[in-house]
């Protein structure tokens, strides 16, 4: 008989394109992720901190669902059915040139053939999609298509051909020269694509219901020995695909709520929320905060944002990093109020009486 306490639902949310020192680069989140899902027994989280390139980590315990889903999920609105498989259907851009499309098709034939992946059909937008890219006020990343109806046409395609889940590329403006990528590649800046593709994959999961997410199409850069280790990943290839193809392999189907399906997981049955202390005023977060779910704030994730819980006068458990965060979370896990944990612990103070008939 096992004494191994059960699997603790536990959120994970990395805000996309705001400059995270962990998690707002090119996969550096998935050493927090193996972490956390080792700590929880399981991991819910999103793309931005799955997804490295070339680089994926596959485990039963990490479930990968896009952040408009998310956002959804916390909320009570959606629920997640896990799956064994997906059949993923391949999104190409038709502003992507011939031979930077048929790289994208070649990483999806490696997948399949080496990793063994269910994937296919695909399909072309009718027109080019027409990526812009810009910074907000804050200097986060943000983005825009000029052509959000072929997006969604051509998602509409395959899922009437079978598709169970959407890989999309769509080309992306090259900018080898601009000093934001520069900061990014050298480890100071912010991902500029993120925003965007966020914008891409919320549109089509909203519209259509299953999992979606995004993969750049770019231009390989020119070699700089001094990049930053965490923006490595992006530099290894002519496409960012894999990530994307292996982490909507497994990802779990959206359930609208109320649903029956005993395997399904529900928002109710979270049982801890980290993120990082200076993004806590995302929907998901606030939504678990509401239902007092634990939120455990990790000091040691800086970014552009200062959404603090004393900002929001939010209740939290504040770790100085995300080991420490997995601490709490195994506390959790294990029923120990992570208070007891803390020194100096503070006293029991009993209330004075407040009456009544004797």
């Amino acid at each position: 008989m096992s004494l191994a306490a059960p699997p603790l639902p536990t959120l994970l949310v990395i805000p996309t394109g705001v400059g995270c020192a962990i998690g707002g680069f090119a996969g550096d989140g998935l050493p927090t992720a193996r972490l956390l899902a080792a700590a929880s027994g399981c991991l819910i989280t999103h793309p931005n901190v799955l997804n490295g390139a070339a680089l994926y980590w596959s485990d039963r315990r990490l479930h990968y669902v896009e952040g408009w889903a998310l956002d959804r999920f916390a909320a009570g609105e959606l629920a997640l059915a896990p799956v064994a498989r997906q059949r993923v259907g391949l999104l190409l851009d038709a502003g992507i040139e011939p031979e930077l499309r048929q790289r994208q098709i070649q990483a999806a034939e490696a997948c399949r053939a080496s990793l063994g992946l269910t994937i296919g059909p695909v399909q072309i937008t009718e027109a080019p999609l027409g990526v812009g890219l810009s910074l907000g006020a804050s200097g986060s990343s943000w983005g825009t298509l000029a052509n959000p109806e072929a997006l969604l046409r051509a998602g509409e395609r395959l899922v009437a051909a079978g598709a169970t889940a959407i890989a999309v590329v769509a080309r992306f403006p090259d900018d080898p020269d601009s000093a934001s990528l520069a900061a990014y590649r050298h480890g100071s800046g912010v991902d500029a694509l993120a925003g965007a593709e966020a914008v891409i994959s919320h549109l089509l999961v909203r519209h259509l219901g299953i999992p979606c997410a995004h993969a750049p199409a770019l231009a390989p850069l020119p070699l700089d020995p001094d990049l930053d280790p965490r923006a490595a990943a992006e530099e290894l290839g002519h496409t960012f695909l894999p990530c994307v193809l292996v982490g909507l392999s497994r990802a779990p189907n959206l359930v609208p709520e109320p649903t029956s399906r005993a395997e399904a997981l529900h928002a109710h049955q979270l049982g801890a929320v980290v993120a990082p202390a200076g993004a806590l005023g995302g929907e998901a977060v606030l939504a678990c905060a509401e239902r007092a779910v634990p939120l455990i704030a990790v000091t040691g994730n800086p970014c552009l944002l200062e959404v603090t819980a004393a900002a929001l006068g939010l209740t939290v458990l504040s770790a100085g990093s995300y080991a420490e965060a997995a601490g709490l979370v195994l506390a959790l896990r294990e029923g120990l109020d992570p208070i007891s944990l803390r020194r100096p612990l503070p006293p029991l103070s009993a209330g004075r009486p407040s009456g009544g008939v004797g």
